[in-house]
């Protein structure tokens, strides 16, 4: 009961405060009315198809993450050695996750709850975590869909040649630009998620005037480099935890139907993160209390329009999902 009680109260906490029984909730809209590209919508993961349009039978599709770290804010040096990854590996698959997120170098943030934040590494260093990885993978598990989680543009290189299907950029291309055309010529996804500060040295919290219409913004330039460089897949991530309050944080939560104003699919990390640690306890629950807190936000993001989710916990959430999906298919059904 009291597991249950924490997904309710952050679920409740995103969606009772602004609706009431006489509104239209707003899953009900934006995925169902507005139809959405499927040039931009169905992504090519090289040569393989994953249809994104929010309001889809599958819901979302589960990113299970995998940090080949030693310094991970939650999962930091436990999937080190080969044999680790992919067995990790094959219980994510096994549990639903339909990409796999290698990284290899934390982006943990700077501030109070987690000190000087995670150090930067050398792109050989990265390279010697990542490669094996990403090539193991692609031998013991063909079926899966590997994404690389890197900002460098020589590491990315060559985990695409590895077989990667996709980059993830968590600085959005501020700093390094030339990943577009790297991504462009491999003719594969590209994430651009929006942050602050380089990694290693982001800011925890940062001064907005509006933090909904700042981030869009920065999406928006982030888009516009990937496109010019010939991306034709892009997918947005708002950047939870990365330089936000987590007032700034549930909010973005709440008002992710506002970035697919920028034609691409949303992916939402809200995975153990500090602000769900802040909403179930004073001073905050443990990382490893955070799941259902994570699962009721999740479904928030998920039916204002997210269609990728990123998480550690892959069994819950696909479960979750599975549940979600069916429940708004049956009433939109009666609509």
């Amino acid at each position: 009961m009291h597991d249950y009680l924490e997904c309710f109260s952050v679920y409740v906490g995103l969606w009772g405060k602004k609706h009431t029984n006489t509104q239209t909730p707003k899953h009900l809209n934006t995925p169902t009315q507005k139809p959405f590209d499927p040039e931009r919508f169905i992504l090519d993961c090289g040569g393989r198809a994953l249809d994104c349009r929010p309001g889809g039978a599958v819901g979302a599709h589960v990113m299970g993450i995998l940090n080949v770290t030693p310094d991970s804010f939650s999962d930091g040096g436990r999937y080190l050695s080969l044999d680790d990854a992919l067995r990790r590996t094959e219980a994510m698959l096994d549990e639903g996750a339909v990409l796999i997120d290698v990284g290899g170098e934390s982006s943990r943030p700077r501030g109070a709850a987690y000190g000087a934040g995670a150090e930067a590494v050398s792109a050989q260093e990265e390279r010697r975590r990542v490669l094996p990885v990403v090539k193991a993978i692609v031998r013991r598990f063909p079926e899966a869909l590997i994404s690389v989680d890197t900002y460098k543009p020589e590491v990315a290189r060559a985990a695409l040649e590895a077989g990667a299907h996709l980059v993830n950029d968590i600085t959005g291309l501020r700093y390094y630009p030339e990943m577009a055309r790297v991504v462009a010529e491999a003719r594969v996804p590209l994430v651009v998620m929006h942050a602050l500060g380089r990694p290693g040295g982001m800011p925890h919290e940062h001064r907005y005037t509006d933090v909904v219409e700042e981030v869009q913004a920065s999406l928006r330039q982030s888009v516009r480099v990937a496109e010019e460089a010939g991306v034709r897949h892009i997918i947005t991530d708002p950047g939870f935890g990365f330089g936000k309050t987590p007032a700034e944080n549930l909010r973005l939560i709440d008002r992710v139907d506002t970035l697919l104003a920028l034609g691409r699919p949303v992916l939402v990390g809200l995975s153990r993160k500090r602000t769900i640690g802040l909403t179930l306890a004073w001073p905050e629950a443990p990382v490893e209390a955070r799941l259902f807190g994570t699962l009721g936000a999740t479904a928030v993001a998920v039916l204002r329009g997210a269609t990728l989710v990123r998480t550690h916990d892959v069994r819950p959430t696909v479960e979750m999902l599975r549940v979600l999906a069916a429940t708004t298919t049956a009433l939109l059904s009666k609509s």
